[in-house]
């Protein structure tokens, strides 16, 4: 789903989740078609009280999610130095190996007339 569509639908499923909760809280009398004065102040502080607690916790969302983030990138970081590391100890190991085997091979001539020689 493309991301401002789905900005769209959140903001708007957030929008009739407030607007049910603050109607169901504060609106008691359906008889007229406008808020009364209590109503209409008590529709007022519940939206105000929303729109404060939601700017608050993304604030601290935000900061939570950056933390996480950076010890993420930490984690990643330290791994990739790990990783690079076990590769460079391995060429070490693999380096050695082929220096000692290449000091301990003998090579010995065979003479000329052996089977399975080709003649010249």
């Amino acid at each position: 789903m493309d991301t401002n569509l789905r900005n769209l639908k959140d903001f708007l499923t957030l929008y009739n989740k407030v607007t049910e909760l603050c109607f169901s809280r504060c609106v008691d009398n359906l008889n007229q078609r406008e808020l009364g004065g209590q109503e209409d102040v008590c529709v007022d502080r519940c939206v105000t009280k929303f729109a404060r607690f939601n700017q608050n916790m993304m604030k601290a969302y935000v900061d939570v999610q950056t933390t996480i983030n950076a010890k993420r990138m930490e984690e990643v970081e330290e791994n990739a130095r790990k990783a690079e590391q076990q590769q460079r100890e391995e060429r070490q190991r693999e380096d050695q190996r082929l220096k000692e085997a290449g000091s301990t091979t003998v090579l010995t001539p065979v003479p000329a007339n052996a089977a399975g020689n080709l003649p010249m």
